[in-house]
């Protein structure tokens, strides 16, 4: 059976009890997360993290960017309602959604950033994902995209092997794969983060092509 969307939210809400304490926090959630935080600059304003779980990145992202104020979606309901608190102490600048990433619940040309750690894989249309991904960002903005590196062979078993036999039929994004989906979305500029070290990941940047919106000339009334 192919990898269903109600698949992730059934298997988020019954991780969401124990997420925070997972082995995978300090072993490649906190490490890679450095990797996102040294993208995001002071001129950026408004920032989407989509699949944002409890939101432990969304509030080191605030904590670090006093300027920012932040979206975390995500599909399960109970990783947000586990991550309450945490997203209560940034009530001022922090707003937590329930939402799909294939149809984000907001408007065009919205964010200057949009991050996305560690569930690209679980995303069964990962070309509709980055195309609202791209809808939603400024012109320029930028789209970072951080998931496991699965290029080499230990990244291979990691993520191909043993991921795929505990989580069903996820897809991680070969470095190439990547690459391509962002420039089939009118994304460019990209750049790719890579960390092979025990548990490797990827991070890969682009930012939002769009062509200058043609405004309509006004209409001249003709004379009597």
């Amino acid at each position: 059976m192919a990898y269903q969307r109600e698949m992730a939210n059934v298997e988020f809400d019954r991780w969401s009890a124990s997420y925070d304490r997972s082995i995978l926090q300090d072993w490649l959630f906190h490490p890679s997360h450095e990797s996102l935080l040294s993208q995001i600059e002071p001129s950026d304003q408004r920032l989407l993290d989509v699949g944002c779980g409890t939101g432990q990145f969304l509030v080191e992202a605030l904590r670090r960017n006093p300027q920012l104020t932040a979206v975390g979606l995500d599909l399960s309901m109970k990783m947000l309602e586990q991550g309450s608190a945490r997203f209560q102490a940034f009530a001022d600048r922090l707003q937590a959604v329930r939402g799909d990433s294939e149809q984000l619940p907001f408007a065009d040309d919205h964010f200057d950033v949009i991050t996305c750690s560690h569930s690209f894989h679980h995303y069964p249309r990962q070309a509709a994902v980055i195309a609202e991904m791209h809808r939603v960002l400024k012109p320029g903005g930028k789209l970072l995209i951080l998931d496991g590196l699965r290029d080499t062979w230990w990244g291979w078993f990691i993520f191909d092997v043993m991921v795929t036999w505990v989580e069903g039929g996820v897809h991680h994004c070969s470095s190439s794969r990547m690459r391509q989906l962002y420039r089939n979305a009118s994304f460019n500029d990209l750049k790719q983060i890579k960390k092979k070290w025990f548990v490797p990941y990827l991070l890969t940047v682009g930012a939002a092509h769009k062509m200058a919106r043609i405004q309509p000339r006004p209409s001249v009334a003709k004379a009597a």
